[in-house]
């Protein structure tokens, strides 16, 4: 029979139809929530043990720690459980409370950290390494694993290929390691270097002023989680990427909700925030060039705390 494992990926890929007003070519969403985790994630922590254990980094009775915003988490938990592994991940604070709960139903130790920058001790990323760096411990370490953006390139990018026949005009996604864009990115140029990439980036995220202007833009501070940054990840590779556009939290919020009652696309905030891009680069698009397609990272369960909830979004 086969595993939970091979239940990952060969997502469906939708025709949205309510949300793009005014546009000039079909916006197609990758549904990626749809894994059995409930997010993109899923591919990229199954690809990072195999890869550890084929290597011997990861054997029979060791603990995995990673630094994770939580779709990682779930998607390693879920994997640690299957094989019969130990994980404890490091998060920021400012990740809902929804998440954690779902870590630690899944048998995940937690350690939360201070929303501290990149270069700040108290970091997410630089707690996990200090956590991780012992006998019987595996860092999964999702900001420079290879194995994270080389599953993209192997699987998600063929699959969206041969789901639209190779006709694709834009492919849009955000970057939180950045491994999903940069991967898909590479296969697809590889197949036809005429299809746009594009970096849907929250406002106060660095990484879009990188692809705009070639440096980093201003840091700021925004509410949407699991993409955007201050520094640039290490899978991340720009050179795959030709254009970035910003979006607010609130429209990327305003999307997301939009995308559940008029869709019926179960999907978080950063979804929203992709499909913002997505309309803006289909309104833009030449008329009767390939479709737009955008990814829809993870499931809806994980923000019923803040986006799905009326004061909280009050608040914003």
């Amino acid at each position: 029979m086969p595993s939970l494992s091979a239940a990952i990926g060969h997502t469906p890929l939708v025709v949205l139809r309510r949300v793009v007003e005014a546009c000039r070519v079909p916006v197609l969403a990758k549904c990626e929530h749809l894994n059995p985790g409930g997010s993109v994630k899923d591919r990229i922590a199954l690809a990072i043990i195999d890869a550890a254990e084929s290597s011997g980094k990861l054997q029979a009775g060791d603990t995995i720690v990673e630094a994770t915003a939580g779709n990682t988490g779930i998607g390693l938990a879920l994997i640690a459980a299957e094989r019969g592994y130990r994980l404890l991940l490091v998060m920021p604070e400012k990740m809902s409370e929804d998440k954690r709960r779902s870590l630690r139903a899944l048998g995940a130790e937690l350690v939360i950290s201070e929303n501290a920058p990149p270069s700040d001790p108290r970091n997410f990323q630089r707690v996990a390494e200090r956590l991780a760096d012992r006998p019987g411990f595996f860092l999964a370490d999702q900001f420079r694993n290879p194995a994270n953006p080389g599953i993209h390139e192997r699987a998600t990018g063929p699959e969206i290929f041969a789901q639209t026949s190779g006709r694709i005009g834009a492919f849009v996604a955000g970057a939180g390691t950045g491994g999903t864009i940069s991967g898909v990115g590479r296969f697809l140029k590889g197949q036809d270097a005429s299809i746009r990439i594009v970096l849907a980036d929250p406002v106060g995220s660095r990484l879009a002023g990188l692809i705009r202007e070639g440096a980093l833009g201003e840091d700021g501070s925004y509410l949407v989680e699991g993409i955007g940054g201050s520094e640039v990840p290490g899978v991340f590779d720009p050179t795959v990427i030709d254009d970035a556009l910003s979006v607010s939290d609130q429209d990327s919020f305003e999307m997301t909700r939009r995308l559940v009652r008029e869709e019926g696309l179960l999907v978080g905030g950063s979804a929203g925030t992709a499909v913002c891009a997505a309309v803006r680069v289909a309104q833009r698009a030449a008329q009767g060039s390939g479709p737009v397609v955008v990814l829809l990272p993870d499931s809806w369960d994980r923000y019923q705390s803040t986006i799905f909830d009326e004061e909280w979004m009050a608040r914003v």
